[in-house]
């Protein structure tokens, strides 16, 4: 059974629509990266899945009970982090935590062992008796995550859990994300690409409300590879370059040049006719290379080509 399925989802708010016939599967046990631009759909796909928002027109299941018929359920097996987390600034996390156990109907004992557990697992363990009101951004995603686990949840949804913080805080929750594998399934959604790379082992890629790709890291590289090659220059030809990338834009085989102060990126539309031509027009150039090689595709390049994004 799949730990999330949907199947034809739309959300329409006025004159907007959110989701557009979005079809996604997420298989248990995976760290999911639910990945888009802003205002792609992510934030009202998870308010829908967690029951905080109802679809105009679909159908979703999680852990295999109806969201629209089985919330109850649904709330029992699963944990929500929201992009912005509140909290009480008075309590403690210790009393913070307590709190939500006891909306899950924990009982003092199991909450007794369950807080300790959580508190080390984010990290906290050491600030359990200080005022939430001072802790830094971090720390209260953290928290937030420790809360979202309170339940023992087998689905864990989390939306931009690290868009807004410093690259400290960012490498404290990503790398409490990741602990998460084998323990239950995490649909993660951001906008940040860097995030994904680091922690999920299968990518869903979302752009004006429709699902336009999905595979694990390494099947969408080989599936959307793009002839292209790489190269840095030495700083004494550096004048050289803007004449030399402009001559391989007027030829029929070159797709897209794009050039730094020491590099170049040069996309192709026939690999054999590159390998013999492009080293040597860049040769006569007079172009003094210091690294030449055929390049990998990257995650963002097949982000941008795929959401139609342009390239910073």
């Amino acid at each position: 059974m799949e730990a999330i399925r949907i199947e034809g989802l739309y959300k329409v708010f006025g004159q907007v629509q959110a989701l557009d016939g979005l079809d996604l599967v997420i298989q248990p046990g995976s760290i999911f990266g639910f990945l888009g631009p802003n205002g792609a759909g992510k934030t009202t796909t998870i308010r829908i899945l967690t029951g905080l928002a109802r679809p105009t027109r679909g159908q979703a299941w999680v852990g295999g009970f109806d969201i629209l018929t089985q919330g109850n359920q649904i709330s029992r097996l699963t944990g929500y982090l929201p992009e912005e987390p509140l909290f009480y600034s008075w309590m403690t996390p210790r009393e913070f935590l307590e709190y939500s156990g006891k909306l899950f109907g924990l009982t003092p004992e199991t909450l007794d062992k369950r807080i300790p557990e959580l508190l080390d697992l984010a990290g906290l363990s050491a600030a359990a008796k200080r005022r939430i009101g001072g802790f830094s951004r971090g720390m209260r995603q953290r928290l937030g995550l420790a809360q979202a686990l309170i339940n023992q949840p087998k689905i864990l949804l989390l939306d931009e859990p690290a868009s807004a913080l410093d690259p400290a805080g960012r490498r404290e929750v990503l790398e409490l994300i990741k602990e998460m594998r084998g323990i239950c399934t995490v649909m993660m959604s951001t906008h940040i690409l860097a995030d994904v790379e680091r922690v999920c082992d299968r990518v869903g890629i979302i752009a004006n409300g429709r699902l336009v790709a999905e595979a694990s890291q390494e099947e969408l590289l080989e599936r959307y590879a793009v002839p292209a090659f790489e190269i840095e220059i030495d700083p004494v030809s550096q004048n050289e370059l803007p004449a030399w990338a402009e001559n391989l834009r007027s030829l029929p085989w070159i797709l897209d040049v794009t050039t730094d102060s020491l590099s170049a990126r040069v996309v192709v539309s026939d690999v054999d006719t590159a390998k013999r031509e492009l080293l040597a027009t860049t040769v006569q150039s007079r172009l003094i290379l210091s690294r030449y090689e055929v390049a990998r595709p990257s995650l963002e390049d097949i982000f941008l080509h795929l959401t139609g994004e342009p390239k910073p």
